[in-house]
């Protein structure tokens, strides 16, 4: 955490700005985006509401990135970088897409990530695990999914 911290969190906060925009015109770059926004959050703001600040601008731009084939591009086995905004969201929608886009490649192990995600949002319509840095209260049902280990 503190070397992305320190290696990444300008970068981070400028592609939330939106100065990398260009960068989704190549693979790389797009898939360099995925990172900063999608990734490099989650490691520098852990357990903080922070941490999920830019999923929305991260899973914009992996629908972009898909629509454009980048994630084709890019070597198979850094691929679900831009599958991870997808299995990240709260919408059922996003959630769908993800486990499609996981199934794809073949990957059992990330599969299995993306549908366990999805049963999550499933049962809860949320993400209870993220709760207390959002500022959200547990149902009795989450925290009792909490309690018995449930969470990411």
């Amino acid at each position: 955490d503190a070397e992305c911290r320190t290696r990444w969190l300008d970068a981070h906060f400028a592609a939330g700005r939106r100065e990398f925009d260009a960068w989704m015109d190549a693979a790389d770059g797009a898939l360099a985006l995925m990172l900063l926004l999608d990734q490099i959050p989650r490691n520098v703001f852990r357990n903080s509401g922070h941490a999920f600040a830019t999923d929305s601008l991260a899973l914009h731009y992996a629908g972009r990135a898909i629509d454009a084939g980048h994630d084709a591009k890019i070597d198979a086995s850094l691929r679900f970088f831009f599958y991870m905004p997808f299995e990240h969201s709260e919408a059922i929608t996003d959630q769908d897409r993800a486990v499609e886009r996981f199934t794809a490649p073949g990957n059992n192990d990330l599969l299995g990530y993306a549908n366990a995600h999805r049963d999550v949002i499933v049962r809860f319509g949320r993400f209870p695990h993220r709760n207390r840095a959002l500022g959200r209260v547990n149902t009795p049902e989450e925290q009792a999914w909490l309690d018995a280990g449930g969470g990411f």
